[in-house]
């Protein structure tokens, strides 16, 4: 089966829940028409070309022939098609020729590429954050000399953070920018793991890279960003002479074949500042805060493509006899733990869709409004993304493996296509912050004092829709288990905005990151559920299959360190 759009899902969850969060009356750009159009497009481009690319990305990769990366054949014109329709610019500025749509709009229509194909999609993403850093954060004549190209998608951008021995902890980056002349920098250093950090589907790369001008302060505080473009691009915009930076590797790895990790040596390459001096992390980090959405959307949209493989062949592949209609050999689609499954691999897929659509929501309404109510946008936006980024990703693993568990042994053979499933999800609680990155930003930075407001107005929000439900003879039990989880949340935020020691803290940060985002997402499935009662049957399952756990999950992550201060790792094996 080719992969189904879910156009309808996304719809219902932007046109009948999430707008009346203000989307629809504070954001101009937001309509009903255009999000049907975007989606009809969106949908056909990605069942379509790229779609058909994904299984040839990952038996024919992304390969360094000469010092030249050689891309999988078709991803080339499938990128041109992409980028020649627009796509790029969905939600860019309008002054260098984006359409100016809702982050929200472009979120939905970024899933459906994303599931299609994640190899092929990576490289339109690191572009609109690139595109995002420079608009916010680039001078004028930056601007004016890069953006239209980027957002034509004539050219594509790259992020460039990690070194050989500098991954997640930054205060380690040692690539240096020496003054050049015309106020340019000369930049020296090795960057690792870079995303389609070379190929052969544009004219020409422009990389923003962590670097450190002389004298700099030492740790994250002496960082600095550069654009360094691979071809020079003269005042004019005319391309000119490579820049000195060279691939040396394409690395080999566990999925996403497709997608050309780079290995960049950058040898007196000629880059420009962005920003101020040693302000390059708060810069990059607005790139990074926009892709960590998209991971989250890259896991929404690889689960919605796992579950659509799983339906596929539960209903074609026969075996043993259905208790519902007494059938042999019956579809395994009518044994009970496969509905089981497929049911909860959809509720999940459903509840990460809604956080994520959510968070980029009040992105919108933070960028339009002022005042209090940008503010509070602000601060959901704030509370959401590591929900969206850490808990999505993760749900994409588990829907992925329950997907190659419901093909049996044809799930562990490559022709059926859910071992690249699998294998391209994993990848996703990694990159962009781990899991536990998330985890301790959640707790250590959406919970100060000052952020506090943002979990209270959405604990108020959770309640009133409780309140809703208590009304309704259908929906009032399941409602009742949304209340008791409700009530675990908030104790467990109020037990780590208690200045908890750093050991108790981080040891239940990824439980809580968890049980927030379950419960995140329960409350969205139940405002679906009071929008459409077709839906209700999914949040009455969620809440007796995820829900129901929370308070214990709670109570596990308020258990603090002490056992892990017990278990020593060095002496494990002889305690064993």
């Amino acid at each position: 089966m080719g992969f189904q759009p879910p156009l309808q899902s996304l719809r219902f969850w932007l046109d009948e829940v999430i707008a009346a969060d203000g989307l629809r009356t504070h954001c101009p750009a937001y309509d009903s028409d255009i999000l049907s159009a975007v989606l009809e497009g969106a949908g056909s481009l990605a069942a379509g070309a790229f779609a058909d690319l994904n299984m040839r990305g990952d038996v024919e990769p992304a390969r360094l022939e000469n010092g030249v990366v050689r891309t999988t054949p078709g991803f080339a014109a499938a990128y041109k098609q992409l980028a020649g329709d627009g796509w790029v610019g969905l939600n860019a500025t309008e002054a260098y020729g984006g359409q100016g749509l809702p982050e929200a709009i472009g979120a939905a229509a970024f899933e459906l590429f994303t599931a299609a194909n994640l190899s092929l999609s990576l490289c339109p993403m690191l572009t609109q954050g690139a595109i995002r850093a420079l608009d916010v954060h680039g001078a004028q004549a930056l601007k004016d000399r890069y953006l239209a190209k980027l957002i034509a998608g004539e050219w594509t951008g790259t992020m460039n953070l990690t070194e050989p021995q500098a991954g997640s902890d930054l205060a380690l980056v040692r690539s240096k920018a020496e003054a050049a002349e015309d106020g340019l920098w000369r930049i020296t250093g090795d960057k690792i793991f870079i995303t389609w950090g070379d190929h052969d589907v544009a004219d020409n790369i422009v990389h923003l890279v962590l670097a450190r001008l002389p004298g700099a302060p030492e740790g994250v505080k002496g960082i600095s960003l550069f654009v360094v473009p691979k071809r020079l691009v003269g005042a004019d915009g005319v391309l000119g002479e490579h820049n000195r930076i060279t691939t040396t590797k394409v690395e080999h790895k566990l999925g996403i074949h497709g997608s050309p990790t780079c290995a960049l040596s950058f040898e007196g390459s000629l880059g420009e500042l962005v920003g101020e001096p040693h302000q390059g992390v708060a810069c990059m980090f607005t790139m990074m805060n926009a892709a960590r959405l998209h991971v989250g959307l890259q896991g929404v949209g690889l689960a919605e493509r796992a579950y659509q493989a799983a339906v596929a062949y539960t209903l074609e592949r026969r075996q043993g006899r259905s208790v519902f209609t007494g059938e042999a050999p019956a579809p395994i689609a009518d044994h009970p733990e496969t509905r089981r499954s497929l049911l909860l691999m959809k509720a999940k897929i459903e509840a990460s869709r809604a956080i994520c659509l959510l968070a980029a929501a009040c992105a919108d309404v933070a960028h339009a409004t002022e005042g209090d109510t940008a503010r509070d946008a602000s601060l959901r936006e704030d509370l959401l993304i590591p929900m969206a980024k850490g808990w999505s990703s993760e749900v994409a693993v588990e829907v992925a493996s329950m997907a190659l568990q419901l093909h049996g042994g044809m799930g562990f053979m490559e022709e059926t296509g859910a071992a690249q499933y699998y294998r391209d999800a994993r990848i996703l609680p990694i990159y962009e912050g781990t899991t536990t990155i998330q985890a301790n930003d959640l707790i250590g930075r959406k919970l100060r004092p000052d952020a506090l407001s943002a979990v209270a107005k959405l604990v108020a929000d959770m309640r009133a829709t409780v309140a809703s439900m208590s009304t309704e003879n259908d929906l009032s039990t399941s409602g009742a288990i949304l209340d008791e989880a409700v009530m675990a949340f908030e104790s467990a935020a109020d037990w780590f905005a208690q200045k908890r020691s750093d050991a108790d803290a981080q040891a239940g940060a990824v439980g809580f990151l968890k049980l927030s985002s379950e419960v995140v997402g329960g409350w969205m499935l139940a405002r679906a559920a009071l929008a459409d009662g077709r839906r209700r049957m999914l949040f009455s399952f969620y809440a007796d299959q995820v829900l129901g756990q929370v308070p214990a999950a709670a109570r596990a992550v308020m258990a603090g360190a002490g056992v892990l201060i017990a278990f020593d790792p060095r002496t494990a094996l002889d305690a064993a």
